[in-house]
């Protein structure tokens, strides 16, 4: 079916023509400006040689031209490759050397992290397009790189004509989540199945136009894109945009705008909680809070709920956003569930042997649907390992109740949630496991009352060698991005280990005292 998700910015602007599809940092863009500046974007590309297939990456904090640049990737067939800003060098070189980039948009910023690795990328020469932010005293364009706004302000702002028919089962993005293995794997999502995830959330919530969508996840991560701006913009609504998060003013947003729907993650709610603002403002137009991401206690929702904040938590992977959603008149009689399937995902919990369990019982959470990614970019072993017979193998442990309701038990393998990002011990034991100094080294997760969980590493020394903490952490510096840094660290004479040669993480958690049925 030749149809993709360039339409939702085309048919917005006959829809909504002169409505805010977005107020970025207090400026509204209409919809009719989202469509033209998503045509010259896509002119541009086009001039550049880009065809269907192709990778486009982008490394930029939340600001109109991510939407602009995604878009226009759609309109034309190219694949979409959001970057996380908080990645360092060697982290980017690898997804986009990965991912086969031929181009990379980037914020002022990041200028010092991409000229650090330019040489050695994918990306070619004349496809490097500097963007600026609105943060004071950032470097200037380059000369190795064009300039955003000199670029498109001669570009036309009529509808592209692609080459080639771009169809609903196309690829639209591939979105990075770290592996167990430490290496980094692209889910690849297609334009028809971010329809349906759209069509997920827009049920869930009861979004209406005139709704005003309040979320400030960074626009790469998939909560930030497809849970929040993509079914927002679908459905004609405002979306309030910032470049980043700061937990005050997005208290104060929700009053200044009258926000109706309000998305932030368990992290970024304790933040929010922390300014004392939520206390000092009008919340009453607000109908649906949404969030999650990791463990949430009750006191937070207690909290949130004095100033008639009523969360209500789901369950989705980067694989497959938005399964699960917990409907608010449950959120008090099913505590601590993480709700129901969504209209188009079909979830339930099976053994090792692949039968579905009765109520209670714990097992594997397994998911098929139209909104299940494509697979793991150019990783046919790994998508075989998650994707079987159409069914998501999620890795998640969990059970149901009597009534159908999901409740997690143990996240995947051994990776943590730490202010809402994935952590997988295992790239962070991989990188610490070449200081010269370290014999064996072990990550668990632990729980952190700021961040929910952080890492805690336990680090057996070589023979006759000496470290502190602070060696360790800063051995991790440029090499992994800041938020996968253990906070703590143990020294051991040696690590607990399986009877097939292994180290015994269950027995590091019970040493320990981290609960095992988190």
């Amino acid at each position: 079916m030749q149809w993709n998700i360039g339409y939702i910015a085309k048919k917005r602007a006959k829809l909504s023509c002169n409505k805010p599809a977005l107020i970025y940092e207090d400026t509204p863009i209409t919809y009719a400006k989202l469509n033209e500046e998503t045509n010259r974007a896509a002119h541009y590309l086009q001039g550049l040689g880009l065809k269907k297939g192709d990778r486009i990456c982008v490394l930029l904090l939340n600001c109109p031209e991510f939407l602009y640049i995604y878009f226009a990737a759609a309109k034309l067939g190219l694949i979409f490759v959001p970057l996380n800003f908080r990645l360092v060098g060697p982290e980017l070189e690898y997804q986009l050397n990965n991912c086969g980039a031929r181009m990379l948009v980037f914020h002022d910023l990041f200028v010092g992290n991409v000229n650090s690795i330019r040489s050695r990328v994918a990306v070619e020469k004349d496809k490097f397009l500097w963007v600026k932010s609105l943060t004071p005293d950032c470097p200037g364009c380059p000369e190795w790189a064009a300039n955003y706004d000199e670029v498109m302000k001669n570009c036309a702002t009529d509808e592209p004509e692609p080459e080639e028919p771009v169809n609903m089962d196309d690829p639209l993005a591939i979105i990075y989540t770290s592996g167990v293995t430490g290496a980094p794997k692209g889910a690849l999502v297609s334009h028809s199945q971010t329809y349906f995830k759209n069509f997920q959330v827009m049920f869930y919530t009861d979004m209406r136009e005139d709704d005003i969508f309040l979320a400030q996840l960074p626009l790469f991560h998939s909560g930030g894109l497809f849970v929040s701006f993509n079914p927002g913009l679908c459905r004609g609504v405002t979306m309030i945009m910032r470049q980043g998060f700061d937990p005050g003013q997005f208290a104060v947003d929700i009053e200044k705008y009258r926000a109706t729907v309000v998305l932030a993650l368990t992290t970024m709610w304790r933040f929010v909680l922390e300014t004392g603002k939520l206390g000092e403002i009008d919340s009453s137009s607000v109908r649906t809070v949404l969030g999650g991401g990791e463990r949430t206690p009750q006191i937070l929702f207690d909290e949130l709920a004095k100033g008639g904040l009523r969360l209500q938590q789901g369950f989705g992977q980067t694989e497959n956003s938005a399964m699960m959603f917990l409907p608010k008149e449950d959120i008090k009689r099913k505590q601590g569930s993480i709700g129901l399937p969504g209209f188009f995902s079909e979830i339930w919990i099976q053994d090792e042997q692949g039968k579905k369990l009765p109520p209670r019982e714990i097992g594997e959470i397994v998911a098929r649907g139209p909104n299940v990614m494509m697979g793991y970019w150019n990783m046919p072993e790994k998508t075989a390992e998650t994707i079987i017979d159409g069914m998501l193998h999620t890795g998640d442990l969990g059970y149901t109740d009597e009534d159908g309701y999901f409740y997690i038990v143990d996240r995947a393998k051994d990776m943590y949630r730490s202010g809402g990002e994935n952590v997988y011990p295992a790239e962070i034991e991989k990188v610490l496991s070449e200081h010269p100094k370290i014999l064996n080294v072990s990550i668990i997760g632990v729980p952190d009352e700021r961040w929910g969980e952080t890492g805690k590493a336990f680090v057996v020394p070589k023979e006759g060698q000496s470290l502190t903490p602070e060696e360790v952490i800063a051995f991790l510096k440029d090499k992994v991005a800041k938020y996968k840094y253990p906070t703590h660290v143990e020294f051991l004479d040696s690590l607990p280990m399986t009877a097939s040669g292994k180290i015994a993480k269950a027995e590091l958690k019970k040493r320990y005292g981290v609960r095992l049925d988190k």
